[in-house]
């Protein structure tokens, strides 16, 4: 029998990883077979291919965990003839909405596959519970209703690996509602009727492939577990990190990898153990292994409690700090719209031959709004001012509407050159920012330490200085961990990136450019590096430019080395 190890998508179907990602899952359960209840109890697919280096596998909870999100997903290991087309690693994609490609799932694969060699010209997949015919001449995907076509491609990949015996569990079954126990020893496998289904031997023309994929795939295939970017974990909220246990052990001698290599791919011990099968446990241990064990290190998880003591800890106690600072801001008295107007701007007697850029009409015209009832009369539609640092002129009456429709912090900023006067302030939602120090070094940066971020927001009511006053806002994502080199640069970065935190320029309310949904918390202009040990998304490690870029950014947002004097 042929393993197929498949993850479950939004919609509840089984997508399959690669035979590659199969056999490096098969592979790394031997070895803990052989290596009895020390030995590790998580993967990292990253070994077997870079493009999921964001993913791990919980083995005892059958979950896939993903490091930067913390979404969680089902896996499972399901068994199928050897001499079905997964014998010879032939899937079938077909085209989804994101440009990509979505793997069938493997029956229908196989369906096809099996009507591909029979010569046939179309392969009909009602009896799957799909409205479609499959053209094989063509390589589309028909819909019976609509006529809507997709294109299908056939793919080659390296076999699936063939059953070798019980590689989950060397004592009891596993008692979690994703697997049975299997009275051949083969491991945990649903038992729906999709395993039975059985197909002749493929063996049609070969295709060539480069390291498991054809020329020209890209990681966006459906492979990957996330073709965009994925959901958070729903309501789960972290009052404080994880962090290791004191009874954390550390195995004698250095950390060793397993004593065997297969397709170049050396398997390293993440040794990970823990009570239970909740999802908040297998994603707290699915974090700390990545964080601490996925470069080897020998790290020994008996749980994975909320506590406060262990190698990820607190710099200096600076989350209590940073919220207690934010709170101190909100206190400052605020000032009258029109105050602001005149404190950073001036009249000018003689009015420039040129456009307003706010209302587009001629300065020499009367400005495109009405004098609001509060103002006084100091403030008329003819009225131009200049900006007192950068020279750039508007009317008055536009640039208090544009300081009205915004936070009303008693900043201005120049809607030419973007200068900021005063303090800029944002609208970000209540939340906590936590930082601890991590051991680990960061690709590119192995000279230091590596700083966390963690930021929680919880979901809650939009304010007046958000879009929509009153209605909820979604957090998906959260919390979200970020990564600072722990070298002098990484620290002042750390600290402006406090500032901006205070002053709420971290996040915003508006619409996801990645999902497009709206009323949901968004990340405001100030790129963060999500990934630890690769940089898969670009938002990761190694990366040289980052620490200066992300400085310019904090700067535009008036965060300069300025505030931390």
């Amino acid at each position: 029998m042929a393993v197929v190890w498949e993850w479950q998508d939004d919609l509840g179907y089984w997508r399959p990883y690669t035979g590659q990602v199969s056999s490096y899952i098969e592979q790394c359960l031997q070895h803990q077979r052989g290596a009895g209840p020390a030995s590790s109890s998580s993967i990292c697919l990253a070994q077997a291919d870079p493009s999921l280096s964001a993913y791990i596998i919980d083995i005892p909870n059958l979950k896939q965990f993903r490091q930067d999100t913390g979404k969680m997903r089902a896996v499972r290991r399901s068994l199928f003839p050897q001499s079905s087309a997964l014998g010879s690693g032939v899937l079938w994609e077909w085209a989804n909405d994101e440009g990509g490609w979505t793997a069938y799932e493997i029956r229908t694969s196989i369906l096809l596959e099996h009507s591909y060699q029979a010569g046939q010209a179309t392969a009909d997949l009602s009896p799957h519970g799909y409205n479609y015919i499959v053209d094989l001449t063509a390589l589309q995907q028909v819909n019976k209703a609509t006529s809507y076509r997709r294109h299908v491609r056939r793919q080659g990949s390296m076999p699936y690996p063939l059953a070798s015996g019980s590689v989950i569990h060397s004592g009891p079954a596993c008692s979690c509602h994703q697997c049975l126990s299997n009275s051949s020893a083969a491991g945990p496998m649903l038992s729906r009727s999709r395993h039975s289904f059985t197909v002749g031997q493929a063996y049609g023309p070969s295709l060539q492939t480069q390291h498991g994929r054809l020329p020209g795939t890209s990681s966006s295939s459906a492979y990957s577990p996330y073709p965009r970017r994925p959901l958070s974990m729903g309501s789960l909220l972290w009052n404080g990190p994880w962090s290791t246990p004191t009874s954390v052990a550390h195995p004698p001698g250095p950390p060793q990898a397993f004593g065997h290599h297969a397709n170049g791919l050396s398997i390293p011990t993440i040794p990970l153990h823990m009570s239970g099968s909740s999802s908040v446990n297998s994603a707290l241990a699915g974090m700390a292994s990545i964080l601490m064990s996925a470069a080897g290190l020998g790290v020994r998880f008996l749980t994975a409690p909320f506590s406060q003591s262990g190698s990820s800890r607190p710099t200096n106690g600076q989350p209590s700090s940073v919220k207690r600072a934010k709170r101190q801001s909100r206190t400052a008295p605020a000032q009258k719209p029109e105050e602001v107007i005149k404190k950073y701007m001036e009249e000018v007697p003689v009015v420039p031959d040129e456009d307003c850029i706010i209302c587009m009409e001629r300065l020499s015209c009367p400005s495109g709004y009405e004098v609001p009832a509060e103002c006084s009369q100091s403030l008329q539609p003819n009225t131009v001012g200049k900006l007192t640092k950068c020279g750039h002129t508007f009317h008055m009456l536009c640039m208090l509407a544009m300081y009205n429709n915004g936070t009303k912090d008693g900043s201005l900023q120049c809607p030419s050159c973007k200068t900021i006067y005063g303090e800029k302030t944002g609208t970000q939602p209540k939340g906590k920012m936590e930082i601890y120090s991590i051991p680990q070094s960061l690709p590119g940066h192995p000279d230091c330490g590596t700083i966390q971020i963690i930021y929680n927001i919880p979901p809650g009511i939009q304010g007046p200085e958000h879009p929509n006053p009153g209605q909820p806002y979604s957090c998906r994502g959260f919390p979200r961990f970020c990564f600072l080199p722990d070298n002098d640069k990484g620290r002042k970065v750390l600290e402006l990136l406090k500032v901006a935190w205070t002053r709420r320029l971290i996040f915003t309310v508006g619409t996801s450019s990645t999902t497009g949904e709206p009323d949901t918390v968004i990340w405001n202009e100030i790129h963060h590096k999500t990934e630890m040990m690769s940089n898969v998304s670009g938002h990761g490690y190694p990366d040289p430019n980052y620490l200066d870029n992300v400085l310019s950014e904090l700067a535009s947002q008036g965060v300069t080395e300025d505030c931390l004097k």
